[in-house]
């Protein structure tokens, strides 16, 4: 059974920990909350999802940081699925996704995992948190970049502050950022690729930054400073679809290096993969309508985007497509300062 650990000081051992080697150190889900000089504590997640290891790399980088010397604002530290990281692996069989049992979660609702979401939330709710950063990887080809919830000034600020991409999505419920946007001010950073150095580096040093903030910046963003997309659709392939070409199954067949068009506008027609199925994908919108005849067609078995659209996330890795999606499909939006 999941359950939380709470702490109040760096357990030994965790600065040098690997990712694959914290169940042995932490056994369990593990909120650390740490003092700081002042003000509300900053809320940080990491290895929500156990293949993804930016976070944990960010988080030892800035606590060797201030190693000896105080944080300049309380510090509250999640560490996620343990028992997937020792796999490295998303989640376990069986297991439910970290990233979708939080607050307003519509599945699993009463799992052990989704009781101890819950506890955490309420924890931060409680404190008032300052932020609330929750940091991952993605498996294809991807710009670093900010998913934020809310068209806000103090939201966007924040993100511009770790990159100069963000995208702007209400969808599925259960998600961490979700959960606690209109409460606190909350973001995910998507780190690119796991198991780079510059990747974690890039998330510590942000980290840093919002630490010693007095106040998260307010007076908005400027288009030619920070580029914001909208997603439309979550991309997603049936449950019954194969990924060989097995003439006794519905197959389909992706194109190779489709993860090179995250965030570039790509045209309608453009080549998807080929299938022996009349659609093998659903696109589900914000209000949960499959759009996927509006976006895909499948013609001469051959599946092609209908429209012009701006992809991100897309990947060609089979696991990650069957436990999450095969991409997102975007459009631009104006930015106008605050």
């Amino acid at each position: 059974m999941t359950t939380l650990t709470i702490l109040d000081a760096v357990p030994a051992g965790l600065l040098d920990c690997e990712a694959r080697n914290l169940h042995a150190l932490l056994g369990s889900p593990t909120l650390i909350e740490l003092p700081g000089r002042s003000g509300a504590p900053l809320f940080v997640s990491a290895l929500i999802h156990g293949n993804e290891d930016s976070g944990l790399g960010a988080i030892q980088r800035v606590l060797r940081r201030f190693a000896g010397a105080p944080l300049p604002r309380p510090l509250m530290l999640l560490i996620g699925n343990v028992e997937a990281a020792r796999e490295g692996r998303r989640k376990l069989p069986g297991q439910p996704d970290f990233n979708r049992i939080w607050p307003g979660a519509e599945s699993d609702i009463d799992s052990p995992e989704a009781r101890t979401m819950a506890e955490v939330h309420r924890r931060v709710i409680e404190r008032e948190a300052f932020a609330a950063i929750d940091i991952h990887n993605n498996t294809g080809r991807n710009p670093h970049y900010a998913v934020l919830c809310v068209k806000d000034a103090r939201v966007m600020g924040l993100s511009s502050m770790f990159a100069p991409k963000g995208v702007l999505f209400r969808g599925l419920p259960g998600t961490q950022t979700a959960s606690f946007s209109g409460s606190i001010p909350a973001i995910t950073i998507e780190c690119g690729q796991p198991g780079r150095e510059e990747n974690a580096q890039a998330a510590g040093r942000f980290l840093e930054s919002v630490l010693t903030l007095a106040e998260l910046p307010s007076g908005g963003v400027r288009g030619d400073e920070f580029e914001l997309f909208h997603t439309l659709v979550q991309v997603r392939v049936k449950s019954e679809i194969d990924f060989s070409d097995d003439q006794n199954r519905s197959w389909l067949r992706l194109e190779g290096g489709l993860d090179r068009l995250n965030f570039e506008p790509i045209d309608g027609g453009t080549l998807i993969g080929r299938t022996n199925h009349p659609m093998p994908l659903e696109a589900i919108d914000e209000g949960g309508r499959d759009l996927a005849s509006a976006f895909f067609s499948v013609d001469g078995g051959e599946l092609r985007l209908t429209r012009s659209a701006i992809p991100a996330m897309l990947t060609t890795d089979e696991r990650i497509i069957r436990q999450d999606c095969l991409c997102y499909l975007m459009e631009r939006l104006q930015v106008e300062r605050s």
